[in-house]
This record gives C-alpha cells, sequence and structure tokens, in this order.
C-alpha cells in the first residue's frame, strides 16, 4: 500500500498524488538494493503554499492560493512549470514534481523535479491584472527559487510573457538580471530557439521511433489528438508534415474529426485567430464518446492528467498511446491498455522535449552563448531517441511496461544520487 504523504485526497485512487504513489510501488522491486531509499520517492522534500492578493481593476482586493513543490532535489535543482488553472490543488503539483524527478533523471537531465501552479481561470483577469498576479506570485516563492536552486517554465495557461515578468520580478528582488531563474523566456531575454515547439516536437519523436519499432510508419498513419495547445497543435503539424492523416481533434470547445484528414495549419490559424475549434470548417462536430472510439494508429492525450480512464480505455481503438499530458492515463486504465496489447509510451518519455530544451535554454544562459535551432533540434533528437531506446531495452529486459521501464532507470538514478550523498546531518 503506498503511502499517504501530503494528500488533499489521499483515499482517491485516481488523485494525481496517488497516481504517482502506485506508479512508485510498482517499480519498487526492480530497483534491488536501492529499494531500502524508496520511501525517499514517496514524500517531497518542500511544498510552500501562499497566498496572494492583488488590486484588481475595479479597485477591490481579490485572493488567490498558489503553490511551489519541489519533490526532489539529489540530482540538482528543481524544475518544473507553473500552471493557472481553476482546478490546481496541492494534491496535483506535489505529483507534477514527482513526475519531473522522474522524467528528468530518465533523461539524464542534472534536475531534481518540481511544479507549481495558482488556482485561476486567467481568462477572468485583464493583463494588468494576470501581470499583478504573476509578480506576487514570483514574489512569494522567490525564497525558494533561483538558477542554481528551482527554476520554473510555462505549463498549462501560461507562456513566455509570464516568465518574463516572473524573470523581471526575481532580478528585481534579487538586483541583479537572472536571466536563468527561468526557462521558456522570449528569445529577447535569454529565451532558446525551438523551446515553443520543443514539447510537441518530442511527441512526435517519441511516437515516430516507438512506431518504427512496432513496424508501421508515421506516413500514411491515422492520428487523434486530445488537446490542441502548444503540445497537441504542434504535435499535430509535425504528424501532418511527415505524412500522416490526423483524422480527429479535441479541445474545451469540443470534439472534431474527418476521415479525410484535417488540414492542421489552417486548425491552427484558425483558433490562433480567436476561433472554436468545432466552428473550424472542413470538420464534424462529434460526441466525446464518438471522438474516443476513433479508429486510428496512435493516440495524443495531450490535456490534463486522468483523462485516458477505465472506461475510456476499454473503448479506445487505437494501437499506439504516447502521453503528450502529464498523468493523462490512470493506473486502471494502464493495466486495461496492457492487457488490449495496446502499448503507451509515457509522458516522463514522451513529453520531455520541453524540459529537454529548458535544459539548453538554462545552459545556454550561464555560458551567454546560444545554439542554432537545428544545432538545438538535432540535441533534441539525440538525447530522446537514446533515451527512448534505453527505456525500450529495459522494458524487454524486465517484461514491464515502457512507464514501469522508464521509472526503472529514473528511480535507480535518483536513488543512487541519494545513496552516495547520503544523509545531512
Amino acid at each position: 500500500m503506498a503511502s499517504a504523504g501530503l494528500s488533499y485526497v489521499p483515499n482517491n485512487p485516481n488523485s494525481p498524488w496517488q497516481m504517482y504513489l502506485l506508479q512508485v510501488d510498482r517499480v519498487a522491486p526492480h530497483l534491488g538494493h536501492l529499494e531500502r531509499w524508496v520511501e525517499t520517492l514517496k514524500r517531497c522534500k518542500r511544498v510552500l503554499a501562499v497566498d496572494i492578493p492583488i488590486n484588481r481593476d475595479d479597485g477591490t482586493v481579490a485572493h488567490f492560493e498558489g503553490f511551489r513543490a519541489q519533490h526532489n532535489m539529489s540530482r540538482g535543482p528543481g524544475k518544473g512549470g507553473v500552471r493557472f488553472h481553476p482546478d490546481v490543488t496541492i494534491d496535483e503539483v506535489m505529483a507534477l514534481a514527482g513526475w519531473m524527478t522522474v522524467k528528468n533523471a530518465a533523461l539524464n537531465l542534472p534536475y531534481g523535479g518540481a511544479k507549481g501552479g495558482i488556482r485561476v481561470d486567467p481568462k477572468t483577469l485583464t493583463r494588468p491584472e494576470l501581470e499583478r498576479l504573476t509578480r506576487r506570485y514570483t514574489s512569494e516563492i522567490g525564497l525558494i527559487i533561483g538558477p542554481d536552486k528551482d527554476i520554473p517554465a510555462p505549463d498549462v495557461n501560461t507562456n513566455d510573457q509570464i516568465m518574463a515578468w516572473m524573470m523581471d520580478t526575481y532580478s528585481m528582488n534579487t538586483g541583479a538580471t537572472a536571466t536563468g531563474v527561468v526557462t521558456g523566456k522570449p528569445i529577447a531575454l535569454g529565451g532558446s530557439l525551438g523551446r515553443k515547439e520543443a514539447t510537441g516536437r518530442g511527441v512526435y519523436i517519441a511516437a515516430r521511433e516507438t512506431a518504427r519499432a512496432m513496424g508501421f510508419d508515421i506516413a500514411g498513419a491515422r492520428i487523434v489528438v486530445q488537446g490542441f495547445g502548444n503540445v497537441g497543435g504542434i504535435a499535430a503539424r509535425l504528424f501532418k508534415a511527415a505524412g500522416a492523416s490526423v483524422i480527429g481533434l479535441q479541445d474545451a470547445s469540443g470534439s472534431v474529426a474527418n476521415e479525410a484528414g484535417i488540414d492542421v495549419d489552417a486548425a491552427l490559424d484558425f483558433v490562433a485567430a480567436g476561433g472554436a475549434l468545432v466552428d473550424f470548417k472542413g470538420v464534424t462536430k462529434i460526441s466525446e464518446g464518438e471522438f474516443w472510439a476513433l479508429k486510428s494508429d496512435i493516440f495524443v492525450p495531450a490535456a490534463l492528467e486522468n483523462q485516458l480512464t477505465e472506461t475510456r480505455a476499454r473503448s479506445i481503438a487505437t494501437k499506439l498511446v504516447v502521453e503528450g499530458a502529464n498523468g493523462p492515463t490512470t493506473p486502471a486504465a494502464d493495466d486495461i491498455l496492457h492487457d488490449r496489447g495496446i502499448k503507451v509510451v509515457p509522458d516522463v518519455i514522451a513529453n520531455a522535449g520541453g524540459v529537454t530544451v529548458s535544459y539548453f535554454e538554462w545552459v545556454q544562459d550561464f555560458s551567454s552563448f546560444f545554439w542554432t535551432e537545428s544545432e538545438i533540434n538535432d540535441r533534441l533528437e539525440r538525447i530522446m531517441v537514446e533515451a527512448l531506446k534505453a527505456v525500450v531495452h529495459t522494458a524487454e529486459k524486465n517484461n514491464v511496461s515502457l512507464r514501469t521501464a522508464a521509472f526503472i532507470i529514473a528511480c535507480t538514478r535518483v536513488l543512487a544520487a541519494r545513496e552516495l550523498r547520503g544523509l545531512y546531518p
């Protein structure tokens, strides 16, 4: 039985933190002598909850709740995004921080895991209010972040402008420009070329390599993508450019399909201009049930956690699931997919393109020497392909799923570092 840890809903098996704990339990028997340290992975090193009061444009004062969780720092400073969403909880950010620990270690990046967020619907704020919210949040968590402590990045509903405000606030509070305190910044402030597309590109690379190993090519494959934002949208565009047929899409506005293939570039332009995906010409609006039952070769859940449930795992008609989101598949659904012979490339590998290029950005900021976009993409491809090969090899060697294999590699690295460092004092 997993340790309950710190959680608002410890008895909910599908809460993000409980999902993470179950995944750790599944990998424990494969850790050898390092299993004695496994409780290290079931606790966050530090979790900060902060009150964020701001002046609204109408003169009232509003309060929001924010969090920053640092899960494990044995291999380096914390690294993980910041999300602005009305459903953010301490349970969620703890789980996301845990998954970042695993993701960074699986890719062999010199980071620990962290994550943050504010419980807010950013659509209800004006731009000045959003800036005040971001700056106050940054000041509140400023005690525990820094270029060599914990480096935030964009996540759900945050972007390069949010990162610019965070970087500026931290710099003003410390008295020196610190470009390396966040990644995913605008290029003019030390951001990296290729960062915006990195997560979606990584999803595409993971899908391409796994499809090849399974004996089919991306060209001509039928693709369904849930989530049409920075991750799902870019992945869909790359699939289309490689000759695949994107036949189903879903975002907050609803689900659409076109058996002949959707014009992804035109759909992206339409949504970027303020249109709703369901109003895009050339697609048919379908129900959520119909969307999850679309027949595909590759299904990419690239929205939020807990989307691929037991019910959906029984009805999904695909060969390969590539997780663009964090924690989109419940443990019970994982088992159903395994029993049905549907391979799953887990989030800790599939969506690691973003943090990998964030690592490149961090390195470039420290050295003040910047690489070309082609150099960035080449380095990303090499790291992703090597990490995926290691996961596939470990899965075959231990007769386990790709997810458990990724956890074996990552947790072994984290706990080996913990053992070598020892306990202080």
